[in-house]
């Protein structure tokens, strides 16, 4: 259950088939005086966009009883709720949700509809709150991505190591130093120093060497790790390896230099 905040208010959003859906339950606290979603149900330009826009992504939407409500909204007499709503048109827009984070949900271009409702101040800072949410979602995804990337090729890269340069009888503590200067074959080939000359460079920052990667950085290293791991069963000596994988280093950051200057060029001439 994620969080938007708007004038001091939390409204949740869900996602439901990869659609964002947020409550309108919520939303109501931030309009003043009594007000019931069917309240705005009632009002006949609300059923005319509800119609098109179950029309342009729903198609098994019930356009015969949309009609009988669509003549009927506006009448001082006409009421619907949401339930009822979804009952009889087989909406897919607005859901109504039972339990602990029930309440009425609709989807996120119908939710800003709504926060008109409630007034156009509420409405842009919705937008601009919900745009900011999604920005970090996107960021957050593909650092998860890059470091999982990261996980894979270490385990490969770690495999490799235990098999052909461990001994049986090594320590466990023997053990993690030969893991240690393993990574920093790749940290020397890529970034030109070691995991602790990092550090002692760095002792305001969190984290390490490969925390503060570019994104270019992540995916030489994901290379170079599957590289070095190849080296590593063919018995390569490591001194070998180091001025190889630092050659391949240095081509691989100017192809992927040079392709993001591509990129961003070809995006300015649009």
């Amino acid at each position: 259950m994620k969080e938007l905040n708007v004038l001091d208010n939390k409204i949740t959003y869900i996602n439901i088939d990869n659609e964002d859906y947020i409550s309108l339950t919520d939303m109501l606290k931030s309009k003043d005086g009594e007000f019931f979603i069917s309240d705005w149900l009632r009002n006949r330009n609300t059923i005319e966009f509800l119609g098109i826009w179950e029309e342009l992504h729903n198609s098994n939407f019930n356009y015969g009883e949309f009609a009988i409500i669509k003549s009927q909204a506006g009448l001082n007499s006409y009421k619907i709720s949401v339930k009822e709503w979804v009952n009889k048109t087989n909406s897919i827009g607005i859901i109504a949700k039972t339990g602990r984070y029930g309440g009425t949900y609709a989807h996120k271009d119908i939710a800003f509809e709504f926060g008109m409702w409630i007034s156009p101040k509420f409405k842009l800072l919705l937008i601009k709150e919900f745009e900011r949410l999604k920005t970090e979602e996107q960021k957050q995804l593909g650092w998860d991505a890059k470091r999982e990337l990261s996980k894979i090729n270490y385990k490969i890269h770690t495999d490799a190591i235990k098999k052909n340069l461990i001994p049986k009888k090594l320590t466990k503590y023997e053990t993690s130093i030969v893991y240690a200067e393993e990574a920093d074959v790749l940290n020397m080939a890529l970034f030109g120093m070691t995991a602790k000359k990092w550090r002692d460079k760095n002792p305001d920052k969190q984290g390490n060497i490969r925390d503060y990667a570019t994104i270019n950085e992540l995916i030489c290293l994901a290379n170079l790790e599957n590289i070095n791991s190849i080296y590593i069963n063919e018995r390569i000596e490591q001194s070998e390896r180091l001025i190889r994988l630092n050659k391949i280093a240095i081509s691989q950051m100017e192809i992927l230099t040079e392709t993001n200057k591509k990129i961003l060029n070809d995006n300015n001439k649009k």
